[in-house]
């Protein structure tokens, strides 16, 4: 028996109250979670480690922006070399 914090009491009522579905997959079977665990690695590696965030504000004022570029304005070869808004409206016209 594993003693993880998602399998919690308290922790699975608190995300019920919130109106948050858990979803946990079988052992071993990580592919449902591989884009978000992608994800956190690049943001990790390209904001956590490389700022040195002197609080929470500023931590989360950094978090915002980098958000706001990864969402909406890095450049992404598997994007056609667009950005994620740029992709998604080209896409769009094209239908």
């Amino acid at each position: 028996m594993l003693p993880m914090r998602y399998l919690l009491n308290p922790y699975r009522k608190m995300l019920r109250d919130k109106g948050i579905r858990q979803r946990m997959s079988r052992k071993g079977n990580c592919l449902d979670n591989t884009a978000m665990e992608r994800f956190f690695a690049i943001l990790k590696s390209k904001l956590l480690y490389l700022q040195g965030f002197t609080s929470m504000g500023h931590f989360k004022q950094g978090l915002v922006s980098y958000l706001g570029y990864y969402n909406n304005r890095r450049i992404k070869q598997k994007l056609k070399g667009m950005c994620p808004v740029d992709y998604r409206l080209h896409t769009l016209q094209s239908a």
